[in-house]
């Protein structure tokens, strides 16, 4: 079964785009970092207890799990880094979400993501994005910003897009 996978930085709409356009399309939605919380416990405990080795492990095995079931499946950021997902991911549709980092601010503000909790948590997000930039741009066979406009539009051009691959969904 071919999934249409969601990726991108932070912040980006994964989760709320996703969930619009498996809607559009009726299709199941699977959140990686939804399912590693459901299974685990919050993702900032999982890394200060047991380390982001750990979590990491943990959203591979929620990543094969999404992909096997289908549908839209919303990766979490770092999802990427691993060899194996990003193997996956060459039997799948790739979305990347873009977002500018003037807009990602006001969206991370207050946030508890691990790997944010920094003094200026806006530049560690530039920071990571730079840093996974390569492998997003490497994986995606499209690429949508979600910096402005209504959100709706995005999700209707995901899934105009998605249609015109006419790959199982």
């Amino acid at each position: 079964m071919t999934a249409l996978v969601l990726i991108g930085p932070m912040g980006a709409g994964k989760t709320s785009i996703g969930r619009k356009v498996a809607k559009a399309l009726g299709v199941s939605f699977f959140d990686t970092d939804i399912a590693v919380v459901r299974a685990h416990g919050p993702i900032e405990d999982i890394f200060s207890i047991q380390g982001e080795a750990r979590f990491r492990a943990l959203e591979r095995a929620a990543v094969e799990e999404g992909l096997q079931t289908g549908g839209v499946v919303s990766l979490g950021g770092g999802a990427v880094l691993d060899a194996q997902t990003r193997a996956d991911l060459a039997h799948h549709r790739v979305v990347l979400l873009t977002v500018e980092p003037h807009v990602v601010a006001g969206r991370i503000r207050d946030t508890e993501r691990p790997l944010l909790q920094a003094e200026d948590a806006a530049a560690r997000w530039l920071e990571i994005y730079t840093a996974r930039r390569p492998l997003y741009e490497d994986l995606a066979d499209v690429t949508f910003d979600t910096s402005s406009g209504p959100l709706q539009h995005v999700v209707e051009a995901i899934a105009t897009w998605a249609r015109s691959t006419d790959k199982e969904t």
